[in-house]
């Protein structure tokens, strides 16, 4: 059991010390999240390709956490063979029509991340009482997680709601402003299109693949869009967003985000006032599951939130979705396996589910009871959504002094006169479509979604340092995270090439797929000068792999199509089908 808490009130690993080794482009994540939630570091991290993480101190038995490229898949030996073993260049690589790297470190990015929630699910298991564990996380692990809901799409039985072809975002304007466009609202969305003299025809054809983007990763829609705006300076652009409703971002540069960068943390954690003791109520956790014994409410729409509260509930909680009259709608999206949506499923199987008006002044005192024995309210609600309904920490820290409160947001009040906090939005605002694409590319947002997910990530590791912050000093909670700190911690490693004198963006030609006869390689980035001179194309994949590696170069076939991802040699028996039939990724930790 851990010493009493005498660190600092925000400071969850205050006492704590961490010795890191593994690769640079995850353990970088690792480090600066565990420095900024208390911990120290015992010297230098080294470089290593697996990776080890220990936390000691604080009355604590040590924490560790095993960490390296390949958990499942040979083949995975850096961040360019990890996107193109799970998918991550298929689906990024749809808005253009073949797989495509993402020139930033996503899936380790995002291994990062997940191994720093295990060390802290780890320790809190400790702090309720329970035994020690080790834990395991892995680059290829990520990679499926970041791909999860399209995985689940592709192998279901039916087809999509719209085609899946090359197309989409971002626009640009007859003075060459490059820029986003955001509507919820097909209404907003035509009188947009009208002001700028799109045909109407285009205007219906295009609202329905804008609309599934978040979904499929790209958006076919009819290029008399594009050519409408191209026709139209940037002025009469944000004149015309401004009247329909909708809203447009140009594409900002890394240079200019770091010239206005706060060096804000990626969350933000605020005991609250009250005095809450331990609660001790569910005792130690169960088995493995850190989290056994624990509930989280979940009030979540979409990605970011959902999929926070389902890494809970895969560490072992309790998630009681908050829904409205009649279910969650997006239970319905296309395409559905029996009768459920695949993409739904991907973010909320194995969650239960309560309906609760929360207009009415009844179904929120309701509400406010669920949450007096809950542990967690975790919600994405508009800005101003909470307080206006009397939901805000204040109302519900009223009924459970002990409750982490935790908000999923767009932009965390940071950047004042932001627009609509979206995944694409705040690709756009934050210099992503810099980050994404190597210096021989135009700048283009990803339309996979990559913020939403790795929101979601920092979600999770926020509502677990709450967690543990409660657990050490007997206080709730209020946890913020948001899209911004997500694009931040996926960029931090252009700015800070920036900030040391070197480019922001990747070379050209960064990470690259190379063409076979019959598919795609992918070569390590180490190996990809060495590589360079190759033409693979007459050859097959796996003959073109047999010549590299003769040649001591490593390099791993490009998963082109999802839907053959579960029956792919390298991951047997790791992606299986859940009770009605959708695809389902393994957990990305496993505890011993």
């Amino acid at each position: 059991m851990a010493t009493p808490f005498t660190g600092p009130a925000a400071a969850p690993l205050a006492g704590l010390r961490f010795d890191a080794s593994g690769p640079p482009e995850i353990m970088s994540v690792v480090t600066d999240h565990l420095g900024l939630l208390g911990a120290r570091a015992d010297g230098p991290g080294r470089r290593d390709s697996a990776g080890h993480t220990a936390l000691t101190g604080g009355g604590f038995e040590p924490a560790e956490t095993h960490t390296q490229w390949a958990g499942f898949a040979g083949e995975v030996t850096d961040e360019a063979t990890a996107q193109a073993v799970t998918g991550v260049m298929a689906v990024h690589g749809r808005r253009d029509g073949a797989p495509r790297a993402l020139a930033a470190d996503y899936t380790a990015t995002a291994t990062g991340v997940l191994t720093v929630q295990a060390l802290l699910a780890g320790l809190l298991a400790q702090a309720r009482g329970g035994p020690a564990v080790k834990s395991a996380t892995s680059a290829d692990r990520a990679g499926l997680l970041a791909v999860s809901q399209y995985l689940a799409a592709a192998g279901a039985p039916e087809p999509e709601a719209t085609g899946i072809a090359p197309g989409g975002p971002p626009f640009t304007s007859a003075d060459g402003v490059v820029f986003e466009l955001e509507t919820l609202d097909a209404g907003a969305w035509a009188e947009f299109w009208r002001a700028v003299g799109a045909p109407e025809s285009a205007v219906r054809e295009g609202w329905r693949p804008f609309q599934f983007r978040y979904a499929t990763a790209c958006a076919p829609f009819p290029g008399e869009l594009h050519t409408a705006v191209r026709g139209r300076p940037w002025a009469g652009i944000r004149e015309a967003a401004e009247r329909s409703g909708a809203q447009v971002c140009a594409l900002h540069t890394l240079a200019a985000r770091a010239a206005e960068h706060d060096h804000a943390p990626p969350w933000t954690l605020t005991p609250l006032g009250s005095f809450a003791g331990g609660r001790g109520d569910g005792g130690p956790p169960a088995g493995p599951a850190p989290l056994a014994g624990l509930t989280v409410l979940e009030a979540g729409r979409r990605i970011q939130a959902p999929l926070a509260a389902q890494l809970l509930n895969l560490l072992g909680a309790e998630v009681i979705r908050i829904e409205p009259p009649g279910g969650d709608p997006l239970r319905g999206m296309p395409p559905a396996c029996s009768g459920v949506s695949a993409r739904w499923l991907a973010l909320n199987r194995g969650k239960s589910a309560v309906e609760v008006d929360i207009k009415s002044a009844g179904d929120r005192e309701r509400l406010r009871e669920l949450a007096a024995g809950a542990d967690v309210f975790l919600h994405n609600w508009a800005p101003g959504k909470a307080a206006e309904l009397g939901l805000d920490h204040p109302d519900l820290a009223a009924v459970n002094p002990a409750l982490v409160y935790a908000y999923t947001g767009g932009w965390a009040g940071r950047l004042p006169g932001a627009p609509m906090g979206t995944d694409f939005m705040v690709q756009a605002r934050t210099g992503v479509g810099e980050a994404v694409r190597p210096a021989d590319e135009p700048p283009v947002p990803s339309l996979m979604t990559l913020l939403d997910v790795l929101g979601g990530l920092t979600g999770a590791e926020a509502v677990l340092a709450g967690l543990l912050l409660r657990e050490r000093t007997g206080r709730g909670a209020r946890v913020d995270s948001s899209l911004l700190g997500a694009a931040d911690v996926l960029t931090a490693p252009a700015l800070r090439r920036g900030a040391e004198g070197g480019s922001f963006r990747r070379p050209a030609g960064f990470r690259r797929p190379l063409r076979t006869a019959d598919g795609w390689i992918a070569v390590a980035d180490s190996a990809a000068r060495a590589a360079a001179g190759h033409d693979l194309r007459a050859s097959s994949t796996g003959s073109a792999l047999e010549l590299l590696r003769s040649r001591g170069l490593s390099a791993a076939a490009v998963t082109a199509d999802l839907a053959g991802l579960p029956h792919d040699a390298r991951f047997q028996g790791v992606i299986t089908r859940d009770p009605h039939g959708a695809p389902a990724v393994p957990a990305p930790w496993s505890f011993l």
